[in-house]
């Protein structure tokens, strides 16, 4: 006896057609990472093209989404603004915008993350690698944070021996501390944040992407606010 029952699959082949196509996208954007998790224009794990490179080639600066890798102050599930700074624990500009990072982190709290990248000028700055390279030997140890904004705060002092007393004062394992820095370890992810850095058109520091919008330079509190206030009343 036939079975005259159709099924969804039975229908109309333009349909069927269609709809596969709009589920093949759908899945290829989910497993691909390709949908956005904030509004705003503010991606996760997404590159994020943040202008045209003014060549007239039509070449795009892209920003790196966030990753693994990346010094990540407060949640990225419940921020609505990211801010992705890079910068060089040597700059002098960076010493006074650090504090103003901070700042910003504690009077938003939850509203905003805070993402750290490596870009150190070591053309200029003899220190700014090897300041790099301890801060992710601290991370390795869960001190990260600490470390940075101690160095930042010392950048007077910058060199193999304070980097040492830090680690000490930090309560971090030297011996493994000590291993780590030695062998450079992590020059590779410093190397690799610059990299991303120039990918998206840095050419100094501090520089800070407000969800995809660059700040270059060290500007007062009041910079920052008035971008983060506009995109929270959104």
């Amino acid at each position: 006896m036939e079975n005259n029952t159709k099924s969804f699959f039975d229908g109309n082949p333009k349909m069927l057609f269609v709809f596969g196509l709009v589920c093949g996208v759908v899945i290829t954007m989910i497993i691909g990472g390709g949908i956005p998790s904030f509004g705003s224009g503010k991606t996760i794990t997404d590159d994020q093209v943040v202008q045209d490179d003014g060549s007239g080639d039509g070449a795009e600066i892209v920003l790196a989404g966030i990753n693994e890798g990346d010094h990540i102050r407060g949640d990225l599930d419940k921020a609505k603004v990211v801010l992705i700074e890079y910068s060089d624990f040597e700059c002098p500009y960076c010493g006074r915008h650090n504090p103003t990072m901070v700042d910003l982190y504690n009077q938003y709290g939850d509203d905003i993350a805070w993402v750290y990248r490596h870009f150190p000028l070591s053309s200029i700055h003899a220190e700014a690698i090897p300041a790099a390279l301890a801060s992710e030997c601290a991370a390795e140890q869960g001190k990260y944070w600490e470390y940075a904004d101690a160095l930042y705060e010392n950048q007077d002092s910058l060199g193999d021996d304070y980097f040492t007393e830090l680690a000490g004062d930090l309560k971090l394992d030297l011996d493994q501390f000590s291993s780590c820095y030695e062998s450079q370890k992590y020059l590779d992810k410093v190397e690799s944040d610059q990299a991303s850095g120039v990918a998206a058109g840095v050419t100094g520091t501090p520089a800070t992407f407000v969800n995809g919008q660059l700040v270059s330079g060290a500007y007062p509190i009041e910079t920052f606010t008035g971008m983060i206030d506009e995109i929270l009343a959104q």
